[in-house]
Parts: C-alpha cells; sequence; structure tokens
C-alpha cells in the first residue's frame, strides 16, 4: 500500500487515518477515491514494466491552476481538491496516471526532461493514454485576484505576485506585443 504518512495534513481536506501498516485513508471519499487510483496506477506500472516502486506520499494541498504536481526527489504526488472536485473522473483518468508517470521517468531513467520521451512512452505502454502536458480543467474557481494594468496595446491582467512586485520595485514588465512598459491603472 502507501509508504508513510502524509506531512501536507490539513485538517479540512485531507484528514486521514492508518488501516494496517502501510496503508492511508483519507476522509474525503473524492480524495479516497484518488488515492485507491494510485495503487492501482502503481499495480498496472508494477505488471507492465515487471519491477516494484515506492509507493509516494499524497497530498490534497497544491493550489493554483495545477491540477497536480510529482515531487521526484522526495517521492510525493500533490493534488488540487478544488480541481479535484469539478472534475473527479479526468483526474482519476488522466491527472493520476500523469503524474505517476513523472515519479516513474524519474526512478527509471534519473534525470530527464519533464514531458520528454520516457515520460511519452511511459504514458503511451503503461497507461495506453495520449500525453498530453496540461489539462483542460475550467480554472474559474481557482483562479487567483489580478490587477489590471496597460500598455499602448490596451488592459493587460497581472497576478497577484506580478503586481506586488512592481509595487517593491522589484522588477518592470513590458508587453510582447508592443515592447512599451506596462504601468498600474
Amino acid at each position: 500500500m502507501f509508504k508513510t504518512l502524509n506531512p501536507f495534513k490539513s485538517r479540512s481536506s485531507t484528514a486521514f487515518s492508518t488501516k494496517g501498516p502501510q496503508s492511508v485513508t483519507f476522509s474525503d471519499p473524492q480524495q479516497q477515491q484518488i488515492a485507491q487510483q494510485v495503487e492501482h496506477c502503481y499495480q498496472i506500472a508494477e505488471s507492465t514494466l515487471k519491477r516494484s516502486f515506492p509507493r509516494p506520499e499524497i497530498s490534497f494541498a497544491l493550489r493554483g491552476k495545477s491540477a497536480g504536481t510529482a515531487h521526484l526527489q522526495l517521492n510525493k504526488l500533490r493534488f488540487n481538491a478544488t480541481l479535484l472536485k469539478n472534475n473527479q473522473q479526468a483526474f482519476i483518468d488522466e491527472v493520476v496516471p500523469h503524474e505517476i508517470c513523472h515519479l516513474l521517468a524519474a526512478q527509471l531513467f534519473g534525470r530527464v526532461k519533464p514531458h520528454g520521451r520516457e515520460w511519452q512512452s511511459l504514458m503511451q505502454q503503461v497507461f495506453k493514454l495520449q500525453p498530453r502536458t496540461t489539462h483542460s480543467f475550467d480554472t474559474s474557481a481557482v483562479a487567483g485576484k489580478t490587477f489590471d494594468y496597460y500598455c499602448l496595446c490596451g488592459p493587460i491582467k497581472l497576478s497577484i505576485r506580478r503586481h506586488n512586485k512592481v509595487l517593491r520595485g522589484e522588477t518592470q514588465y513590458r508587453c510582447r506585443k508592443c515592447g512599451s512598459q506596462l504601468q498600474p491603472s
């Protein structure tokens, strides 16, 4: 089953308890289904590749527009709980195998390009999936606050992170089309 308890415990979204020596149970049914899919995908990979792999830690604390991330050196998977709620079947079918292939590629081939040949071949050979690098989920539920800036072309929205860098004087941004410096509204 799973290697260790999850250190990214969030009281609201990732409460879990252990069942047996190495399993993790999430209190949220959707999150538990993802954890079961992770185990199922590892069983498929082990059967196909004829070797065993250590199970990753799982977290549902990822924020922003990414559906999932794989932390290669830590053997951890992080998933976005908000996007999971709105895209459960796509998470099961696409996001979980996508992130697992990142971990498998690192364990099998060492340091490789994130969506390079090795990752693509694992997606196709192990999970029989078309290797796509990004999801097409509606991210409006997780979109952060934006700020209006202007250039010669018209209005451009900057993220709060970029806006704060401008306010602190750390950077200036230019329009990609006209090349003029962006000005706050």
